[in-house]
């Protein structure tokens, strides 16, 4: 018993935590991105859009500039990603609301083909999309009830 309420700590700890952003507000605000932007999980297409932008599914919790099969990231942030950024809500927030700025602050040349800005609700959309993101995969030694 005590085994299992430790697990279920470690897994609430590691749960997206949505205390900052609406995910349902998200979820609307979402269709500005879908021009660029599209949100799939192998044949499970969640949101319909654009190939411009990375697909943004599992974006909260990935390495920034890796997503498999998109080539066309600015080297500015394959940089961060290369350092070790990795993109939480708050650091995905500050991106949507203002690319060049954050690449700035990160200094990072501020070059992007993200020229779109969110001015209200960045955090709604990363809570939208930090809600789809895959569960986190067990890590060797885990054993299971």
């Amino acid at each position: 018993m005590k085994r299992t309420l430790a697990i279920l700590a470690v897994l609430a700890a590691a749960s997206p935590a949505f205390a900052e952003g609406d995910v349902a507000a998200g979820e609307k605000l979402f269709k500005k991105c879908k021009a660029c932007h599209m949100i799939v999980n192998g044949d499970d297409v969640i949101f319909k859009g654009g190939k411009t932008g990375p697909n943004l599914y599992g974006v909260i919790g990935r390495q920034v500039g890796t997503q498999e099969d998109f080539t066309k990231y600015s080297a500015s942030l394959v940089a961060l990603g290369e350092a070790g950024m990795v993109w939480d809500e708050e650091n995905f927030t500050a991106w949507v609301t203002d690319p060049k700025g954050f690449l700035k602050d990160h200094d990072q040349p501020a070059k992007t083909s993200m020229s779109f800005k969110l001015k209200r609700g960045g955090e709604d959309v990363a809570a939208y999309l930090a809600s789809l993101a895959p569960a986190p995969e067990a890590t060797e030694g885990e054993a299971s009830d």
